[in-house]
């Protein structure tokens, strides 16, 4: 893994393309799908609380805009560096990060 993250690549999307962790989101995924589908009265239940995370997710990205606006592009780039850095450390030092869930 490279130290400093490509621009185009963010440590968010790195954390999210580790099979550990893609495997784990897809699982749960399924069995949510799954879940939602088999029983009627969760599935209503489920989509209430969605509305509500989407809800939750579009007020914290409007209350947090002005915070966003007002980091320098520069302070995001080292903080992203920096946490990429810490992903290179992860993945040299725990080689499961780079297995599947099921393995």
């Amino acid at each position: 893994p490279a130290s400093i993250c490509p621009v185009q690549e963010n440590a968010l999307q790195r954390v999210l393309q580790l099979p550990v962790v893609s495997s784990t989101c897809e699982t749960l995924q399924r069995k949510y799908s799954s879940t939602k589908e088999s029983h009627p009265l969760m599935a209503s239940v489920c989509e209430v609380y969605e509305r509500g995370v989407q809800g939750a997710g579009a007020l914290a990205m409007w209350g947090m805009e002005p915070v966003v606006r007002r980091l320098e592009p520069q302070s995001v780039a080292v903080a992203n560096n920096l946490a990429c850095r810490g992903l290179d450390h992860l993945e040299e030092k725990i080689p499961a990060l780079q297995y599947p869930v099921d393995k």
